[in-house]
This record gives structure tokens, sequence and C-alpha cells, in this order.
């Protein structure tokens, strides 16, 4: 069995009686939805044309989110249908960035991810979707696709469909007759906070403690009201005193008119620190580890303790970040204890908890001086783990599928060069304090001149490479000329790589080097932030 719907656009009338009975069915709370009607106008007046596209989970074959889910609160049932277990979620919103379809959602009051289950209560009884039954005009079909004599089995069959997103590759199953891709292609129409018949402005989902307030007040009533020439004006252009455009010119473009409210920047400050922080304590062992197994610099047993310190502290100081960013962090340890192994969530948090056994392990050995012919092994171990703590995260990344942006192979590149700037600065910082002497500050100065010299190597080759989609074109856009803009190229270029490349080139003044060094760090956290925030601003439908 292998159920799937398809949605006949050429007998929706955009009544919004699936969303209502889905909001019915499944108690969902106000300003969250599992299906909803996107509304499209196209055309120029008086040819213009209203699409109305139901959206919903996509039911997908290959389906992002139940790889990407580190406890399996995601699965797969045997006869398809993607359903989720509330009970097991720990609120990482992994899922929501791994879905291309920006189906799934955090419920504001149990604070765990939730999604269309396509009524799997009642299938499991024989009965169909609620949204099957309530809509007066039969345009969602629902059925088991294996199924030759089904009804969507004979319709696939017979009937053009498309699919959102292809390319994907998540092989959906949810699919659109007479589809247009002024609707269904997310980049195809600006997403507001304001549209005709709606105000969205304060978000929802995992932002929904403060959900949208509908504020009829005179600078967004939906009302509209006419000029002295006959042309519609918005009754809140009319308080804001601008002119609005006559609607002519506003369908001159298809334009959405009606939409699910956006859901917010999902994985935020935490996140960008939790890398900044597990490059410091990846980097500063790395660097240590380095100089010592190739003979690149003198490492002493104070500069050693100064390393381990380092990367325990900033070890503990990423895991409370990790915690910090979940919707549910009493269950954190579910990572542990009821890991999804295919989820580099999983993977990461074995590895961050192997790399603190290690530098734990290196500690006794140095307390109770018990280092003897072993001790090079154990380094390069321990140097092994500290590399894959340094770049587990763009893994991670990888799989949040649902951002192209994050898809760059450079991005473990990005990470690991990151981690041995942030090495380098600290312990350019901390030699102020211990003053380890000229041979180990060069190979610091060195390691970190290098660095930023690979890192803006990489950032020029990030944004010249010709990016395959059009959500990854808009973010490089967002990051080089819009929103970002002044956040790039003064706090990550300026502050945080030429004047410090600048100061070290300059001379080998210790407080000039920890200068720079505090200026890395600065920038490092900024180019974070935008790596991180940047993508999550593109539309997913």
């Amino acid at each position: 069995m292998k159920f799937g719907f398809i949605i006949d656009n050429r007998k929706c009338i955009g009544c919004h009686a699936c969303t209502t009975a889905c909001k019915s069915e499944h108690d969902v709370p106000v300003g969250v939805f599992r299906t909803w009607v996107k509304q499209v106008e196209k055309g120029e007046f008086p040819h213009t044309r209203r699409l109305f596209s139901v959206m919903r989970c996509n039911h997908c074959t290959d389906a992002p989110c139940v790889e990407i889910c580190p406890v399996e609160a995601l699965y797969f049932r045997d006869d398809g249908i993607v359903d989720f277990d509330k009970n097991r979620c720990i609120g990482c919103k992994s899922c929501m960035q791994a879905c291309p379809y920006d189906a799934l959602y955090i419920d504001p009051e149990t604070h765990t991810a939730a999604k269309c289950n396509y009524c799997a209560h009642r299938i499991d009884v024989g009965l169909e979707p609620a949204c099957v039954n309530v809509c007066p005009e039969h345009a969602i079909i629902s059925g088991d696709m294996d199924d030759p004599n089904s009804e969507i089995s004979v319709m696939l069959g017979r009937e053009q469909v498309s699919v959102r997103k292809a390319a994907k590759g998540t092989v959906p199953n949810l699919f659109y007759i007479n589809g247009d891709e002024a609707s269904l292609n997310p980049v195809a129409t600006e997403r507001q906070s304001d549209y005709f018949w709606n105000e969205q402005s304060h978000g929802v989902g995992h932002f929904a403690q403060k959900t949208e307030k509908l504020a009829f007040s005179e600078g967004n009533l939906v009302n509209a009201l006419l000029d002295k020439n006959g042309s519609a004006v918005a009754a809140g252009d009319l308080a804001k005193g601008t002119p609005a455009k006559s609607i002519d010119l506003l369908m001159g473009q298809p334009r959405r008119v009606y939409d699910a409210p956006v859901k917010g920047i999902l994985w935020g400050w935490e996140v960008s620190a939790y890398v900044v922080t597990k490059a410091v304590s990846a980097g500063a062992v790395l660097v240590a580890l380095m100089g010592s197994l190739f003979r690149l610099s003198s490492v002493s047993d104070t500069t050693f303790w100064w390393a381990l310190g380092l990367g325990l502290f900033f070890l503990m100081a990423t895991g409370a970040l990790l915690v910090k960013d979940l919707d549910r962090p009493d269950r954190f340890l579910n990572v542990l204890l009821r890991p999804q192994w295919k989820s580099w969530l999983v993977r990461g948090g074995y590895t961050i908890s192997v790399f603190g056994g290690l530098l734990a392990l290196l500690a006794a050995l140095m307390f109770f001086d018990l280092k003897g012919g072993y001790t090079p092994v154990l380094y390069a171990v321990t140097l092994a783990a500290a590399t894959m703590t340094a770049v587990y995260t763009a893994f991670l990344f990888a799989q949040a599928k649902g951002r192209d942006f994050w898809q760059s192979p450079s991005l473990a590149l990005h990470m690991l060069v990151h981690s041995f700037m942030a090495g380098a600065a600290v312990f350019l910082i901390v030699n102020l304090i211990t003053n380890e002497g000229i041979v180990w500050t060069d190979y610091l100065r060195n390691t970190l001149i290098i660095g930023l010299v690979v890192n803006m190597a990489l950032m020029v080759l990030e944004f010249v490479t010709t990016h395959p989609t059009q959500e990854a074109k808009l973010t490089v856009k967002m990051i080089l000329k819009g929103r970002y803009r002044n956040m790039f190229w003064i706090g990550a270029v300026l502050v945080g790589n030429v004047l410090p490349l600048a100061l070290l080139l300059l001379g080998k003044d210790a407080m000039m080097s920890a200068a720079a060094s505090a200026l890395v760090m600065i920038g490092m956290y900024v180019t974070e932030k935008i790596w991180v925030e940047a993508p999550q601003r593109v539309q997913l439908v």
C-alpha cells in the first residue's frame, strides 16, 4: 500500500473547508496549520485569474524530515504515510529545516513538531481524511496508489499531474492537476506579512507564544475604499498617506493574496553561537595537537593544559546552547538514549561526547603523570575527534534539504578553517597571560594568517560560483546586496577578515595580535549568524 493525494485545481474553489476540517479534526491551535489554501492572483486586468493551491505534507517516499529527526519522532508507516509521535519529539526544529515544502510547525501548546498525518486514525478504521470528506467539489482525492482500481490510481494514469520541487529528489506523493507554476513555485511570488484578506506580521508556530494579533486598526483594515479616480485604495494606504496602485497595476505580476503565516527564524542566535563555541573548542585542541604531532611548534605542558581547559569549557558551552535551542529541553537526553542513527544531530551528539571524553582522559593522564608510549596514538585519535567535531554541523546542515544555500560542498571546509582560526585567535589572546615564547606565538600568528587568507578565498569561491537553484541565488543576493549586506561587508569581511589580517601583517606585537584575534572572533560570529539566518528567510511555499 502507498497512500497519496491528488489536488484537482480544476475544481478547487478556495473555500478553506479542508483547512477548517483539519483544524477541527486534530484540534490544531490558532496560528498554525496542517493544511491551508495558498491564493495567488496572476494576469493583467481584465484578463486575470485567481489560483487556489492546497498546501500540506507531501508524505514523500524519501522524506528528509524522517532522515534528519534525531529521535524517530517522525517515521514511515507500512502504508507510506509519514506519521509523527509527539511524545518523542525534542523540538529541535530539524525536520522543519529539512522539509522543502514547509509542511511542519511547532505546536505552541505542546512545543513539539506536528504536521498532516493523513488522518491516520481515520485510515485505520476505513475512513477517508477529514479534508477529503468535507471538500464540496471533490477536489481532494486520496487513496492507495498501488491499488490499480482506486480512483487516485486511475487519475494518475489518465491525467497530467505535477509535484512541487521534484528536483529535491524527495519523491512527493501529493500531486496537482492543472497546477500553475505561479502558485507551486515558492519564489515566483513574494511573501508578505500583510495580505488583502489577512495580517500575519506577528509570526506563528515556534514563536506562537505571541501568536498573530488580528488588530483591525485603520492602518491594516482589509476594507477597500475608492479614490477620486475610481481605483481601489487600501485603507492602510490612506492612513499612511501613501498612494495605492490601481488594481490593473497590482495584477501585472503574480502576487499572493492569502497564505499561511511565516514561521520566522527557526534556528536563531543559539545555533550561530553554538557553531562558534564548537569552533573554539575543537580549534584550541587542533592547534595544540597539530603543533605537537607535526613538530610545527613546541607545546609546553602549560599550553596543553590551556588547550584541554578551553576545549572542555567551550564544549560544555556548546552543549548548553544546543539544549537551550530545543523547544523541549527536558527531553534532550532522547538524542543519546533514543537515537535515530541517520540523523547528523545524533552523530554530532555522540561526536561531541567522544571528544569530551578524550579530553577528560588526556587531562587525567596529565594530572596523574601517566603519559607513556601510547600518547601519540591518543593524540592522533583526539585530533580526529576534534576535526569531526569541527565539521559535523556541515553534514547536519546538508540534511536540511529545505535550505538550498546550506547544500554548499564547501561548508565543511568553511567550518574546519573557522576552527583553526578560532583556536589560534583564542590562544593569541591567552598568550597575553601565559607569554609562552616566540616560537609558539609565531606558529599561532602564521596559523591565523593562513586561516584568514583561506577563509576569504572560500567566501569568494562561495559567491562567484553559480548556484543551481533560485532559492540559493536569492540567499546570495540577500547577503551581498540585501538585508545582510552591511553585516556581511562591514562585520564579516572588514572587521572579521581584512582588519585582522592587516594588523597581523603589520607587526608581531602581542597586543596587536590579541586585538586582531578579538576582531576575528567578532567577525566569526557575524559570519555564522549570516550563514545560519539568511537561508531561513527564503520562502519554502
